[in-house]
């Protein structure tokens, strides 16, 4: 009889087109799984009431009861990994565990300490290509080196998935086995966690799981030809909203490819390279994982930040003074979302207006994004500081106003998040400190009272950064 294999789910919380439940399927023998609620990673959050928790939670339910309707069922430990998952290997008398690769570093790490337990009990840690379409030496450039810059990989990863087309990793309805030890999810009161806040995205409810995942994605299909054209706006339903269900895994990032490849023209198209920009900082955060504390280019880590505690709380706490910014930041706080133009205005502002360090704006928006990434978290970070991979030069500063006048040219986003300048007509809203003192009393939006006065001034702020970059120029 073929020895059992367990299937180790992490960031990967669904029953269908899953590389490694296919593999451990294939076999014929009895197929198990587990999921770890990893107390390395719970203990080093900020608090016990996590909204990224309680979406796991809530995926894992759905995900149990799809293994239940196969035979089988979900077995949930909490713990460390490089325990837990060799004490149920030899519970279960697996030889093999599949599980899907992770790029993190902390995750290598734990994943090489449990793949040495398993060798010494005789059994293996197989890991499958999951979470991206191609990894390791599957795109390189003619030199055979990993790509440092966006565009040039992109074309190499389309030239590849011509070559390859998108696999597809379905297992159909094919029978699990009941597990022979304790199975089902525990309550978050178990594993020393609260409800959390409802999830409130700007496209309305977050529902967690694969039957989340379905409902986006089916909303999505049919304005996906219009996303190269809407995606920038924050007031409009332009986005697919996918973002966390691809972070946990509650849809695959395969299928997604095919449906951008299915719908085709312009919006399928800008819709798969953002895809391909998620592969891209997998594979840099894989190959060069120095960029997680330091600069993904060494010269730019000569730049000296302002030391300025109170202007990191009020861009934290979206008082900022710039309409766009603040509605950005308090989007954030309120839903654990924002908008993906936005993460780029607000973080250009912090490095390049307030003149502070990226990283405190990377571990904020790591302690409040339900789509989490370390990967694109903090290629997105260094992009703005222009610390990272990035072609365009390191004296692109986003001006906050004219981006405000751009993408919420009639302000109904900064309307939604900063009420307190509900009133104020369009022509003010961008700038509103501009705005006739007669004018701010009939609108109740007293700069300085109702909505404080900006904290710099963009112009000098903007020469101040190019004065404070000069390093990187001298360096170069």
């Amino acid at each position: 009889m073929t020895a059992p294999r367990l299937v180790w789910f992490r960031r990967d919380l669904r029953d269908t087109d899953h590389a490694a439940l296919a593999a451990a399927l294939v076999g014929g023998g009895p197929v198990y799984c587990a999921f770890i609620f990893d107390t390395v990673i719970l203990d080093a959050l900020p608090g016990r009431s996590d909204r990224r928790i309680a979406f796991i939670h809530g995926s894992l339910q759905e995900l149990d009861a799809a293994l239940r309707a196969r035979g089988g069922g979900l077995i949930v430990r909490h713990g460390n990994p490089v325990a837990e998952i060799p004490r149920l290997a030899d519970a279960l008398g697996v030889a093999i565990v599949d599980a899907g690769r992770d790029y993190e570093p902390y995750a290598k790490q734990r994943d090489a300490a449990v793949a040495e337990a398993l060798v010494r009990s005789g059994r293996t840690l197989v890991l499958h290509r999951e979470h991206v379409i191609f990894d390791g030496d599957e795109v390189l450039s003619k030199a055979g080196r990993p790509y440092t810059v966006f565009t040039p990989y992109r074309n190499a990863w389309l030239r590849r998935l011509d070559e390859t087309g998108v696999p597809s990793f379905d297992s159909g309805t094919a029978s699990l086995t009941p597990p022979p030890v304790a199975s089902g999810v525990p309550a978050l009161a178990e594993i020393g966690f609260g409800e959390s806040a409802r999830f409130d995205l700007a496209a309305g409810c977050v529902v967690p799981g694969m039957h989340g995942a379905a409902e986006r994605l089916d909303d999505f299909r049919e304005r996906m030809l219009r996303y190269a054209e809407q995606r920038d706006y924050p007031a409009v339903k332009g986005v697919s909203y996918l973002s966390v269900h691809l972070r946990f895994g509650t849809v695959s990032i395969r299928q997604l490819v095919r449906e951008a490849l299915i719908i085709g023209g312009a919006g399928g198209m800008t819709w798969l390279s953002e895809l391909v920009w998620r592969d891209f900082y997998f594979m840099i955060l894989d190959r060069f994982p120095h960029a997680v504390t330091a600069s993904f280019r060494p010269e730019y880590d000569a730049i000296v930040w302002e030391e300025w505690p109170q202007g990191l709380r009020a861009w934290q706490e979206g008082r900022t003074g710039y309409p766009l910014v603040d509605a950005a930041m308090r989007q954030l706080a309120s839903s654990g979302y924002m908008h993906n133009r936005l993460r780029m205005v607000a973080a250009s502002f912090l490095c390049k207006d307030l003149g502070i360090d990226w990283r405190h704006g990377e571990r904020w928006f790591a302690e409040q994004l339900l789509d989490f990434d370390l990967a694109a978290n903090n290629g997105g970070w260094q992009w703005a500081a222009s610390s990272g991979c990035d072609a365009q030069p390191w004296f692109r500063i986003f001006n906050p106003v004219t981006q405000s006048e751009r993408f919420d040219p009639q302000g109904r986003f900064i309307r939604r998040y900063v009420p307190e300048l509900a009133a104020v007509p369009e022509k003010w809203i961008h700038a509103p400190w501009r705005m006739p003192a007669a004018e701010q009393a009939r609108c109740a939006a007293v700069i300085g009272r109702d909505y404080p006065f900006p904290i710099v001034d963009h112009d000098s702020a903007r020469q101040a950064t190019l004065a404070r970059y000069a390093v990187v120029k001298k360096a170069g």
